[in-house]
């Protein structure tokens, strides 16, 4: 069954919600291999381009690697800045299993994650700043919630709500 759950038509990672130790840890270990291919760029990228047009076509095209990778160093270095820390409280957690039930009586369980990368191939996700996340959050087993789909809204019952733990 296809996931209900929105998920980004983009490859960028925008939820700030909570990280778990998990994707913290692989944050922290992608900002440092960023860093240390930036480091290894940077003394390129001085060199004077007094060679033919290949010589300064390439030098574009290390100055738009490293582009690159000031964007991706920049985006990580938010999102592990940003974020509350993984103990921290919030209204929906990471690692919170959810159970909801359409009106089509279909079910479907879903985990919360911090970010989408998270998220196990197999398994539905849901970041705490989706539109679904933001419904579920403050309301209990029981609840019908209403969010905002690309479709227009939806309803759904939430049937379980397990915090972590």
């Amino acid at each position: 069954m296809a996931s209900r759950a929105a998920r980004p038509d983009n490859g960028r990672m925008t939820s700030t919600g909570g990280l778990s130790p998990a994707t913290r840890a692989r944050l922290e270990r992608e900002l440092d291999q960023l860093r240390e291919q930036r480091a290894a760029l940077a003394p390129r990228l001085g060199d004077d381009p007094l060679g033919d047009s290949a010589d300064q076509a390439d030098l574009l095209e290390r100055a738009e690697l490293a582009s690159r990778l000031d964007r991706r160093i920049s985006e990580i270095t938010d999102l592990l800045h940003g974020a509350p820390a993984p103990e921290a409280d919030t209204d929906l957690p990471s690692g919170t299993k959810v159970t909801l039930r359409f009106p089509d009586g279909d079910t479907e369980e879903m985990t919360v994650v911090g970010l989408v990368d998270e998220a196990d191939d197999d398994a539905s996700a849901l970041t705490a700043d989706s539109p679904l996340g933001r419904a579920i959050a403050g309301h209990e087993e029981g609840d019908t919630i209403t969010y905002r789909t690309p479709q227009g809204e939806a309803t759904a019952e939430i049937v379980r709500l397990a915090p972590p733990g």
